[in-house]
């Protein structure tokens, strides 16, 4: 009976104990919470503000944990655009991520506004290419491209992404083909790839009529086994491509291949058609971005515009870049009889007009995001723009020329990769032919301009593909 009694004792001051420690622990964790509280309310801040700002550097502290810096390696023109797209789309939902970019081939131009206003940094070397960034297109181009020192450069860039990659904390994005692929599967970190430049849709059209669509035929698909083997390994935390039919066909390869929609149909404005233009036919010109081929094809398509026959007045909306100049194209237009006229009602904001006869040429730098929309078809000898507009509903027309970019090889395979909605002609008298039907036949330019939006997909690829990276960034 002792026993029990001093067993039932040693339980009760065994609980008694417990309950003093609970309560010593109680009073001491107070006074820490009640100066939380009071630190909060003295704040000039509002309670919702301090909780968002405190959300903003947890979201922070989860990616400095990983990464500090997102590095895009892009290796062209529209590689340049397309890269510029989902920086942008990372910037507007990250603001204070750093950003680089690293262009492979020529001077990345595209991002210049970005630098300039810096909240994107350049890095690497660069230079002016003479082909342009096409290489691959003669043996010629590729010859005077490595003269001006297109290896050492390559080389050089090569070095730096490793070194660079290795010290610091980044996540790559590799935006092109094969090359940036590489590039980033040598440096350490992980990274992602955005397939551009490829689709499946190139041998898929008019499939047999040549060896490259029977090699093609054989893979599956157009992406090479070297290629789709980089983006297989566990560093590779996404593949996105241009349209669904290549992700079918690299999901077949074992590649988790997306399409997220296509960056490049972003950032286009809705723009009103002026008054003193609706009973005019509307035509957009693009003579490409590269010197001195652009200046080549603006003289061919203005030679075509003179041979259209039809009964109403017509207004060319020629949308350049940086390049070619406008005084160099004022110069072609006076020499071919065109004068130059005040523009007294700018609803289209050109920078210049020419008048000849019934035909108005408006001439405007950096218009194409803001003249597309208004245009019944395109005279397009041009790359990224001319799939851009198609994707917006314009049907085309293309004029070969000696190159080094825009050849007949090209056309070609831009004609198959849109599906028609870009008709390759042959000389100036056969393409102002067709432009004549087209104008004429409403029915023809709609089916055509359905084909065309269809194969460039939907818009809003570049915020899918930012949104896609942060989730990668904060895990």
């Amino acid at each position: 009976m002792v026993k029990k009694i001093r067993k039932r004792d040693l339980i009760i001051n065994f609980l008694q104990l417990i309950k003093r420690i609970s309560h010593k622990k109680a009073k001491k964790a107070a006074p820490r919470f009640e100066l939380g509280i009071k630190d909060l309310q003295s704040s000039a801040l509002p309670l919702g503000h301090a909780a968002e700002e405190v959300m903003r550097s947890s979201t922070l502290d989860r990616i400095s944990q990983k990464y500090k810096k997102v590095l895009v390696l892009s290796n062209g023109h529209g590689e340049d655009l397309i890269a510029l797209k989902i920086l942008e789309g990372l910037h507007r939902l990250q603001p204070e991520l750093k950003l680089l970019v690293l262009p492979l081939v020529g001077e990345g131009r595209a991002f210049r506004s970005a630098i300039s206003e810096r909240w994107l940094q350049k890095i690497g070397v660069s230079n002016r290419l003479p082909s342009g960034g096409f290489s691959n297109q003669s043996f010629k181009a590729l010859f005077a491209d490595i003269s001006v020192g297109l290896l050492g450069n390559l080389y050089k860039n090569w070095r730096l992404v490793r070194r660079t990659a290795d010290k610091k904390r980044f996540f790559l994005i590799a935006v092109g083909d094969l090359l940036p692929l590489f590039f980033a599967w040598t440096a350490s970190s992980e990274y992602g790839f955005v397939g551009t430049p490829k689709s499946d849709y190139t041998w898929r059209t008019a499939k047999g009529s040549s060896f490259s669509d029977f090699y093609h035929c054989i893979k599956g698909t157009e992406w090479d086994p070297w290629e789709w083997s980089l983006m297989k390994v566990p560093r590779c935390k996404f593949v996105a491509v241009r349209d669904k039919l290549t992700s079918r066909g690299l999901r077949k390869k074992g590649v988790k291949a997306l399409f997220l929609g296509n960056p490049m149909m972003d950032g286009f404005e809705t723009f009103q058609c002026p008054i003193s233009l609706k009973k005019s036919r509307r035509l957009i010109l693009l003579c490409g971005s590269r010197m001195p081929e652009a200046k080549t094809n603006f003289r061919r398509l203005i030679s075509v515009i003179e041979r259209i026959k039809i009964n109403s007045s017509m207004a060319v909306l020629v949308a350049v870049g940086s390049e070619p100049s406008l005084f160099e194209l004022e110069d072609c237009l006076m020499e071919v009889g065109y004068k130059k006229r005040i523009v007294f009602e700018n609803e289209l904001l050109a920078d210049s007009l020419f008048v000849k006869g019934m035909v108005k040429i408006f001439l405007g730098a950096h218009k194409f995001y803001k003249w597309s929309s208004i245009a019944e078809v395109g005279l397009a000898n041009a790359g990224t723009a001319t799939e851009q507009l198609v994707g917006l509903g314009v049907p085309c027309l293309s004029l070969p020329g000696k190159g080094p970019q825009f050849k007949y090889g090209f056309a070609k395979r831009q004609t198959r990769l849109l599906g028609g909605s870009v008709i390759t002609c042959f000389n100036p008298k056969q393409m102002a032919v067709i432009v004549g039907l087209l104008l004429r036949d409403k029915k023809l330019r709609d089916s055509i301009s359905l084909v065309g939006k269809n194969r460039m997909g939907f818009v809003g690829g570049s915020s899918n593909l930012a949104d896609l990276i942060l989730n990668f960034l904060f895990i």
